[in-house]
C-alpha cells in the first residue's frame, strides 16, 4: 500500500498539474520566464547566483541524507539492541528482529532513493550554469535575430527538471516519517502514509503560495 500511495500520489500531481496550477507547474513558468529575462541582460551574474542558491538546496540534502543513511546502516549492526530499544517505547508493536531489519531496510530504501535525486538535481542544475553562460550576449540575440524563444524554453525546461527532481527527493522525505509509523503499528502505518499524502496535496495544490503565485 505506501509505495502504491506513493507512486499513485506522484502520477496524480503530474496529470492534476496537467489542468490545475501547482506549486512546481507555477514556478517553472517563472522560470521560463527568467531565463527569457536572462537573453536581455549584459551581465548575468545575478543569474548565476540564483542558480548557485537554488542548488544548495538540494546539496544539502544530499549530505544529509548520506549521515541518515550511514546511520540507519549502523543500527542493521546492531539490530537486536536496537529492536528492545524500540520495544521500551510506549504503543510500539513487538517484533521480531527479522521484521525490524525490513523495517529499517524500508527507510533506507527511501533515503538511498532520495539522496539520487538529490544528488541528480545538482548536476542539472549545473547544466542549466552552462545553458546560461553558453548563451549569446543580449545584443547578439538582437543583431543576429536569435530565437529567445527557444532558449528560454531549454534553459527553463534544464533548471524545472532540475526543481521536479528536487521535489521527488524532498516528497521522499516526507514519506519517510510515514514509514517511521510502522515501527508502531500497521494501521499508525497506514494512517501515517494517507496523512502525509494529504499534506503534500495541500501543500501543491491548495496551499496560501500558490494563490499568490497565480494571482
Amino acid at each position: 500500500m505506501f509505495f502504491s500511495a506513493w507512486i499513485g500520489y506522484a502520477q496524480f500531481a503530474r496529470r492534476r498539474a496537467l489542468t490545475r496550477p501547482s506549486i512546481l507547474a507555477s514556478t517553472n513558468r517563472i522560470r521560463r520566464q527568467w531565463m527569457l529575462q536572462t537573453t536581455h541582460r549584459e551581465v548575468r551574474v545575478v543569474d548565476a547566483v540564483v542558480i548557485q542558491s537554488l542548488s544548495s538546496s538540494p546539496s544539502f540534502f544530499a549530505s544529509t541524507t548520506i549521515l541518515i543513511i550511514g546511520g540507519l546502516l549502523a543500527v542493521l549492526g546492531t539490530s537486536d539492541r536496537a529492536n528492545e530499544l524500540v520495544r521500551d517505547i510506549p504503543f510500539a508493536a513487538q517484533t521480531s528482529i527479522l521484521v525490524f531489519d525490513l523495517k529499517v531496510l524500508l527507510l533506507l530504501g527511501i533515503f538511498v532513493y532520495a539522496f539520487f535525486r538529490f544528488t541528480w538535481s545538482m548536476r542539472q542544475y549545473t547544466f542549466g550554469a552552462l545553458l546560461v553562460a553558453a548563451a549569446p550576449e543580449a545584443k547578439q540575440f538582437a543583431e543576429h535575430n536569435l530565437p529567445r524563444d527557444a532558449f528560454a524554453d531549454k534553459a527553463g525546461r534544464v533548471v524545472s527538471l532540475a526543481a521536479e527532481t528536487f521535489n521527488d527527493g524532498l516528497r521522499s522525505y516526507y514519506l519517510a516519517f510515514a514509514a517511521i509509523g510502522w515501527f508502531f503499528s500497521a494501521w499508525a502505518f497506514m494512517l501515517a502514509s494517507l496523512g502525509v499524502i494529504y499534506i503534500l496535496y495541500q501543500r501543491e495544490f491548495r496551499s496560501e503560495v500558490l494563490g499568490v503565485l497565480n494571482s
